[in-house]
């Protein structure tokens, strides 16, 4: 018969072989979530980079769109102010001389002449300065302005 103790030790045996292979198991498993962690961890950088790259290159494009954008407003206003001192100019040349009229017709002239060589030097810029430099030493007209204007806006659309 065989000796109760050796069953023993024969169980106990394959309890720590099993104790072992589990174990090993758990040590295999830890591996590979941290296997798996480390890749997520390096997808995650890979994609941050890339967003990081896709916004820098978006900013880009967007500041030279409105670098862009912003030199063409310049023309525009160059020629709008050129276009304007021409009209000022053919005005004078081609309206009547004599009298109230002649007076009339070169006051609308200078004024548009001058208004033109504004528009040519400044630009869109130089007004928008202009503008908000007048706005911030005559701040209550200009708050009236802006509500008497939002007043027939609202009546306009409103209709």
């Amino acid at each position: 018969m065989a000796n109760p103790s050796s069953t023993k030790d024969y169980g106990h045996s394959t309890a720590d072989k099993m104790k072992d292979t589990a174990s090993h198991a758990v040590d295999k498993a830890k591996d590979m979530a941290g296997t798996a962690v480390d890749k997520a961890k390096d997808l995650a950088g890979a994609a941050v980079d890339k967003t990081k790259e896709l916004a820098s290159n978006v900013g880009h494009a967007v500041s030279s769109a409105a670098s862009a954008t912003a030199d063409a407003a310049g023309k525009m206003a160059t020629a709008t102010g050129t276009g304007v001192k021409h009209l000022g100019e053919t005005i004078k040349e081609k309206g009547p001389q004599d009298g109230m009229l002649g007076g009339a017709t070169r006051a609308v002239g200078n004024t548009l002449e001058q208004g033109g060589k504004y528009l040519e030097e400044e630009g869109f810029s130089g007004m928008l300065d202009d503008a908000t430099e007048l706005i911030r030493r005559n701040p209550v007209p200009a708050v009236l302005i802006g509500i008497g204007i939002g007043f027939l806006i609202g009546r306009t659309l409103g209709s």
